[in-house]
C-alpha cells in the first residue's frame, strides 16, 4: 500500500472520531443544561413546598429498591398461610356463624391493611424510629392499661368498630424498637449493668406485670425471650443476662407462690399427657387436654403426603379454634410432613435473609432493629410448633401469616415494610 493512502486512512478515521466525539460531548452539555435548568426551577419554588419536598425526601427514601427475595418469601407465606387457614376455618365458620367465608374475608381485609403499610413503610426512613422508640413503649403501656378495662376474666383485645386490637402485639414491636434504639445508643456502656440489665428489667417487667393482668403469659414468654435477644445483640455481657435471668426466675416463684400466676398454672395442666387420659379414667382431664389431644390426632393422621388440601377430619369440630393458634395442625394433616417441612424452611429462609438484609445496614439501629424483627417470627414459629405438638403447655401462640387475627397480620406485615426499607439502605451502601 502506498504511504500516502495510509495517510489518508488514518487521517480519515481520525475524523470520523472527532466527529463521534464532538457529537458525544454536545449531547452531554446539553443534558447537563437542561437538568442545571430544572434545578434552578425547583430552587425557585415557594419556600413552603420546598421544605415540604425536602421533608418528603428525608422521611421517604426510595433508596436501591426492594429486596425481592425477601419479598417474594413474604407474599409466599402469606399466601399459602391465607390458604390453609380458608380451609381450616371454613367449618367452624359455617357452623358458629353461617358463613363459611367469614374468616377468609375479614383475613383478607387484614391482609390488604397490612401489604398497604408494608410497602408504604418500605418508603419509610427508619431511622426516624430513633426519637420516638420510648413513645412506642409508652403507647403500648397505655394500651395495655385501656384493655383492662373490658368487661371480662381475660383482657386481651378491645375493639375500635368492627376491629379488635390486640395490645400485646404493638408492645412486641415496641421493646424491639426501643432496645435497638438502647443499644444502639450506648452500646459501649452495654458492659454495665445499669445501662443493660437495669433497662431491660424495669421495661419488661412493667409490660410483663400489665400482662399477667390481662392475663397473657404466652405474650410475657415472647417479649421476655426478646429482651434477652435485643439486650445481647446490644451488647450485654453473658454475666449479666445470667443475673437478670435468676432475678426474673426469683419474680416467677414468688407470683406463682402467692398464687398470681393461678391462670398460667391451669393451662398446664395435662403438658405433655394429652395422649394418657380416656374419658373413663379421667373425664376432667380428658376434657381439658382435649384440643391438644386432637392437634396430635391430625398431625399423626396426615403422614408423609397428607390427607389432600381441604380433606382434613380433625376441623369439622373436633379441634377447637382451628384457624387460630392450630392452624398448622391442619397443615399436617392436609398436606403432610412434607408440606409442613417445606413450609418451615420457608420460613427459616425468612429469617434467615431478614438478618443477613439487617447485617449489612450502614447503621448500628438498623441491624439490631432488623434482626429482632426477623427473629420475632422465628421465636414464634418455633413456640406454635412447640405448642400444638404438646411440647409446650397450650398458652396460645400464634403462627405467622398462617393465624387468623387482623392485628397480628397488619402488624407483621408492617414491620417487614421496615426490613424491606433497612435493605433498601443496605442496597445503597452496598452500591
Amino acid at each position: 500500500m502506498l504511504p500516502f493512502v495510509q495517510v489518508m486512512r488514518e487521517a480519515d478515521y481520525n475524523k470520523l472520531y472527532d466527529e463521534k466525539y464532538n457529537n458525544s460531548r454536545q449531547r452531554r452539555e446539553r443534558r447537563d443544561s437542561r437538568r442545571t435548568r430544572r434545578s434552578d426551577s425547583r430552587d425557585r419554588r415557594h419556600p413552603a413546598q420546598t421544605k415540604r419536598a425536602r421533608l418528603k425526601q428525608r422521611m421517604f427514601d426510595r433508596g436501591m429498591g426492594l429486596d425481592l427475595p425477601f419479598l417474594l418469601l413474604v407474599l409466599v407465606l402469606l399466601v399459602i398461610g391465607m390458604i390453609m387457614m380458608f380451609s381450616a376455618s371454613f367449618p367452624v365458620a359455617y357452623y358458629n356463624l353461617g358463613d363459611s367465608y367469614y374468616y377468609i374475608k375479614r383475613q383478607a381485609i387484614f391482609a390488604a391493611i397490612g401489604l398497604a403499610a408494608m410497602i408504604l413503610l418500605s418508603f419509610f426512613n427508619y431511622n426516624k424510629l430513633h426519637k420516638v422508640s420510648a413513645l412506642f413503649i409508652g403507647i403500648s403501656w397505655v394500651l395495655l392499661v385501656v384493655v383492662l378495662l373490658v368487661p371480662g376474666d381475660v383482657h386481651r383485645w378491645f375493639a375500635i368498630g368492627n376491629f379488635n386490637v390486640q395490645p400485646s402485639e404493638i408492645a412486641k414491636f415496641s421493646i424491639i424498637v426501643f432496645f435497638a434504639h438502647w443499644g444502639s445508643m450506648y452500646y459501649d456502656k452495654m458492659q454495665y449493668a445499669k445501662y443493660s440489665v437495669l433497662p431491660g428489667l424495669v421495661v419488661f417487667g412493667v409490660t410483663a406485670a400489665l400482662l399477667v393482668l390481662e392475663p397473657h403469659f404466652s405474650g410475657i414468654v415472647i417479649i421476655g425471650i426478646l429482651t434477652v435477644v435485643m439486650l445481647y445483640l446490644g451488647g450485654m455481657k453473658v454475666r449479666y443476662l445470667v443475673i437478670g435471668l435468676i432475678i426474673l426466675f426469683i419474680a416467677v416463684l414468688i407470683a406463682a407462690v402467692t398464687g398470681m400466676l393461678s391462670y398460667a398454672m391451669e393451662r398446664m395442666d395435662g403438658w405433655g399427657q394429652a395422649l394418657n387420659y380416656t374419658s373413663a379414667s379421667d373425664p376432667e382431664m380428658w376434657n381439658t387436654t382435649w384440643q391438644t389431644r386432637n392437634s396430635l390426632y391430625a398431625i399423626g393422621s396426615g403422614g408423609l403426603f397428607g390427607l389432600g388440601l381441604g380433606n382434613s377430619r380433625q376441623k369439622f369440630l373436633y379441634l377447637p379454634e382451628p384457624q387460630n393458634d392450630f392452624v398448622f395442625a391442619i397443615v399436617c394433616e392436609e398436606i403432610g410432613y412434607i408440606g409442613a417441612l417445606i413450609i418451615l424452611l420457608i420460613f427459616a429462609l425468612l429469617v434467615w435473609r431478614g438478618i443477613t438484609l439487617s447485617l449489612r445496614s450502614k447503621d448500628r439501629f438498623g441491624k439490631l432493629l432488623g434482626i429482632g424483627l426477623s427473629a420475632q417470627i422465628g421465636i414464634q414459629v418455633v413456640l406454635n410448633i412447640l405448642v400444638i405438638t404438646d411440647w409446650l403447655p397450650n398458652t396460645g401462640i400464634s403462627l405467622p401469616f398462617f393465624s387468623y387475627g387482623g392485628s397480628s397480620l397488619i402488624m407483621l406485615l408492617a414491620q417487614m415494610g421496615l426490613i424491606l426499607s433497612i435493605s433498601r439502605t443496605a442496597n445503597i451502601e452496598k452500591q
